[in-house]
């Protein structure tokens, strides 16, 4: 059964565009990206897919020159299948192998633009590093992340729970049983997490152990993968920071703190790779003065987020037995899940089209320090989100943010149900993804 994702709009929109370029999809391994590509082909004639990977002969096509015309028929005698401009969807997948294929992409667009062309792979961005004429213009990105909190609860079955969860307003509440199960609903995801080989587990058998199972072997799949970031770095130290990450997911990153005791020029270059592989997001201290974001960042201020709630619970060894019974207000604001998860949610909730960065504000004055949670650009105004344990809170640092930037609008998430304080509105948690839509309406 296919897992309906949000980003299946966004590649028919790029399949319908008159000017269309070839279409590279960026993310983590094993978060779908293959899978979301052949439910796009069930819309084409004829589906062609290159794995590099599989079939290093294919490589060998790109060698000697890009002359479109004769690398199409030369991988329609390798398939022996028909290259049909605006009928084919042609696939080039785990791309990487193949860093002259890459090149090729931006002539495709030039000499054949009415072909559909897609190409995906795994640790792209170490490629790029090594690619002058990548096709800057010519080429169209996609970024894609795990599944979202909405596409879990689609995945498992409980859509019309969430259609009644998205009429909800601030001055229309949901109902109490409707809350309760959402948060229900939600302690389940930060557990199973979104992966799609996690997702699918629970919505088969429903067993937070089976889903376990499934998060070690993505994991031990992800360790595997250090040795081929950079052959300077050994991988023994790049897991170590990738332990470091977990240890301090949602504070400020402390670049020595690991017990291998690396140095901060050897732990920011893992930190680096790991950003490259998309295990992990960057999320940057800036003083939110203004918009765009990001142009007044503060140097060494950072968080990290890791990839998945469901990946990190697993790697952190913790012993969830006990957690899975609590209530699900508890479950939901232990440890740094909350946080993460709104961190997470922001980054896949945004168009697929552009990376767009976390940012979090800070300020550390003598006895008067003060950090909301996260902030982000709405209607060309910065727009302040903290995350707030249990369903109380002084939101001190909200309100500071809020005088000192002259801010007209607050939100505050949390286990509560929807509600407005002034000039601050209240979101669940669960609904954390649609702020954009909640407050434009």
């Amino acid at each position: 059964m296919y897992i309906q994702r949000k980003i299946d709009s966004s590649l028919i929109e790029w399949m319908t565009e008159k000017d269309r370029k070839p279409l590279l999809i960026r993310g983590a391994r094993q978060i779908g990206k293959t899978t979301a590509i052949r439910h796009l082909a069930e819309r084409f004639d004829n589906f062609i897919e290159l794995n590099f990977e599989f079939d290093s002969e294919i490589g060998k096509i790109f060698e000697s020159n890009f002359d479109i015309t004769r690398i199409c028929s030369a991988l329609e005698a390798h398939v022996n299948q028909r290259i049909i401009p605006g009928k084919t969807l042609l696939f080039f997948d785990e791309i990487q192998v193949c860093p002259r294929a890459i090149s090729s992409l931006r002539y495709f667009y030039e000499k054949k633009p009415d072909l559909h062309v897609i190409a995906t792979g795994s640790l792209l961005e170490f490629v790029f590093e090594d690619i002058s004429d990548f096709g800057v213009g010519r080429i169209r990105n996609m970024f894609m992340h795990p599944l979202s909190f909405d596409e879990f609860i689609m995945a498992i079955g409980e859509n019309i729970t969430l259609e009644h969860a998205k009429e909800a307003t601030f001055s229309n509440p949901l109902t109490e049983p409707v809350h309760r199960k959402m948060l229900e609903l939600l302690k389940n995801y930060l557990i199973v997490g979104g992966m799609p080989a996690a997702v699918s587990k629970f919505a088969e058998t429903r067993s937070f152990i089976e889903v376990q199972k499934q998060h070690q072997d993505i994991l031990t799949s992800l360790k595997a993968d250090f040795g081929k970031y950079k052959k300077r770095v050994p991988a023994a130290r790049i897991l170590e920071v990738f332990r470091s990450v977990l240890n301090q997911t949602g504070e400020k990153f402390i670049y020595t703190n690991s017990q291998a005791g690396l140095d901060n020029k050897q732990s920011k270059e893992c930190i680096t790779l790991l950003e490259m592989a998309k295990l992990i997001y960057r999320i940057d201290a800036c003083h939110g003065n203004g918009v765009p974001l990001g142009g007044d960042v503060k140097a060494n201020f950072s968080k990290f987020l890791f990839l998945d709630t469901g990946l990190y619970l697993t790697a952190s060894e913790l012993d969830l037995s006990e957690w899975i019974l609590d209530e699900s207000t508890a479950f939901v604001n232990r440890g740094k899940l909350a946080e993460m998860f709104v961190g997470l949610e922001l980054a896949k909730n945004v168009s697929p089209f552009n990376d767009n960065p976390l940012f979090y504000w800070h300020r550390e004055e003598r006895g008067s320090n003060a950090e909301v949670d996260y902030i982000v650009q709405f209607k060309n105004k910065v727009l302040p989100i903290e995350v707030k344990s249990g369903k109380r809170g002084s939101m001190k640092s909200l309100n500071i943010m809020m005088k000192e930037k002259q801010l007209s609008l607050g939100i505050r998430t949390s286990a509560e149900n929807f509600g407005t304080i002034g000039n601050v509105k209240i979101i669940p948690l669960y609904r954390i993804g649609d702020y954009n839509k909640l407050l434009s309406e």
